[in-house]
């Protein structure tokens, strides 16, 4: 049998196949434009999905027999807003997951509604990319089109109701959008009645790994499929991610360094209370897990490298930096160029260079930013930390993990040793993987996990760099709080 593995990302939709060994068979991908209408604003046109997945999977297929696919599974963009109308048409561009139009929201919601109430009916607290907020903003600034809102599904979701029909959506991703009772594994009907939505607008929740329907006969046409094939109710692309590298059950922790970067950690049961300076969320392996979450990871280094620095050759900017060396009077990066998540939740945060002086050079700054990225995704490793969990290990996955220098200071700035899986390919092999067991050729995601997941190498920290990076780490964590109200009253 072969499964699809789709992983709606952000600037592309990619797209692999892979036969019920594990090995990927063949990979495709389709490129598509984010609009930025207004500063910090961030929207997608959902037809611009729709068309990848058109093109996309026919060439995935070709040279290939497809009447051997038996599933399809998706990893999406976490958050971002599709509000269909009563004829299924998108009433406007999708809001995304680094939208920060939100603000005034995101006040009410904590401080008015209140963070101990959030934490209680759904886990988490209120953050601009989160879906609720947005919602709220929809109805206060276009209400006519709020209005219209006849059912509210997540980007994946979008794709999948295409495919099937059906109006569905995963624990995983519905657990970040402030509507959903992460504990329970449920809408919460409070948090639906203060967006002044029902229950009948929102998708049906389903378990990562089941299926929600088969494919509509004439999509199965159009695509090259057999009409039977079976599609995953999928998961967030953190989630999927997440299973694409084996990180299933307790003990285990992925890095993820895409356009964001996050840390996701697998946990037995429900962290309740926590949700305040770390996510809280279900997983797709049928558990929940922890997730910090900064905007900007490799989009940092592509910003510095392919706007700042006018080049495409990123290899050429970090090839004369000497992982081994100190970094002892190098300056400093604080990576938040489209605000920040975890911990800090603030939208106005923003990037900034410090400690510069006449010596520093090019790859001085080239190697801050990369340093920058790794202490923001420390701070969510560090309370994790002091939540008692114990983080020895993690897998690596996502654009930025393809250098080898930067693979190198996150291993020796968190002091963990990073395992680099045999697939690179984390939300798209994971989506194949809940493709599998949604169509039973697996029992289980561990199972799967076990059966499908293999490293390829392991990165050891530097022992002799560790006192150094902790005292940069320090000096680092506070430079955000001597600029943040600098940086509220530029947002201002």
């Amino acid at each position: 049998m072969y499964f699809i593995g789709v992983d709606l990302g952000t600037s592309a939709c990619k797209f692999l196949l892979m036969d019920e060994h594990g090995e990927i068979l063949n990979i495709a991908s389709r490129s598509y434009d984010v609009e930025y209408p207004r500063p910090g604003w961030s929207q997608q046109d959902p037809a611009d999905w729709w068309r990848a997945v058109r093109e996309g999977v026919p060439e995935l297929l070709a040279g290939f027999d497809a009447s051997r696919v038996a599933g399809i599974g998706c990893g999406g963009q976490m958050h971002g807003l599709v509000a269909l109308d009563s004829d299924d048409e998108v009433i406007r561009p999708a809001i995304l997951w680094n939208d920060g139009r939100t603000v005034e929201q995101v006040r009410y919601l904590n401080e008015e509604v209140g963070t101990a109430r959030l934490l209680e009916l759904t886990g988490n607290i209120a953050y601009a990319g989160f879906t609720a907020p947005k919602l709220l903003w929809m109805r206060q600034e276009e209400p006519e089109l709020f209005s219209r809102i006849a059912h509210v599904l997540l980007p994946k979701d979008y794709l999948n109701h295409l495919l099937t029909g059906a109006y569905a959506t995963d624990v995983s991703d519905a657990s970040g959008t402030l509507l959903f009772d992460v504990a329970r594994r449920t809408w919460s009907d409070e948090m639906l009645a203060l967006c002044d939505l029902t229950a009948a607008q929102m998708p049906r929740v389903h378990e990562s790994y089941e299926p929600i329907g088969t494919l509509c006969p004439e999509v199965a046409e159009e695509l090259g499929l057999p009409s039977g094939v079976v599609v995953a109710a999928g998961a967030g692309d953190n989630a999927a991610a997440a299973v694409g590298t084996g990180a299933v059950g307790a003990g285990t922790m992925n890095i993820s360094l895409g356009t964001s970067g996050t840390v996701f950690i697998p946990t037995a049961s429900f962290s309740a209370g926590v949700g305040d300076r770390i996510h809280s969320f279900c997983h797709a392996d049928g558990a929940w897990h922890l997730m910090g979450c900064i905007l900007s990871a490799a989009s940092c280094n592509a910003w510095w490298v392919n706007d700042v620095l006018g080049t495409d050759d990123m290899a050429a900017e970090q090839a004369g930096i000497d992982p081994a060396s100190a970094p002892a009077d190098l300056p400093y990066f604080l990576p938040y160029l489209m605000g920040e998540r975890t911990p800090l939740n603030d939208v106005n945060a923003r990037g900034a260079f410090a400690g510069m002086s006449m010596s520093t050079s090019r790859a001085d700054l080239t190697r801050a930013v990369l340093e920058g990225v790794a202490f923001a995704v420390r701070d969510s490793v560090e309370i994790a930390r002091s939540l008692g969990v114990d983080v020895a290990s993690s897998t690596v996955c996502g654009g930025g993990a393809k250098s080898r220098l930067w693979l190198q200071m996150l291993a020796d700035i968190l002091g963990i040793e990073l395992v680099l899986p045999t697939t690179e390919q984390g939300p798209g092999y994971g989506g194949a993987m809940l493709a599998a067991v949604a169509a039973g050729a697996c029992g289980s995601v561990g199972e799967c996990a076990r059966e499908l997941v293999s490293e390829r190498e392991r990165i050891a920290p530097n022992a002799a760099l560790a006192g150094e990076y902790e005292r940069r780490y320090q000096i680092w964590h506070g430079l955000y709080p001597a600029l943040r109200e600098s940086f509220a009253r530029m947002g201002a």
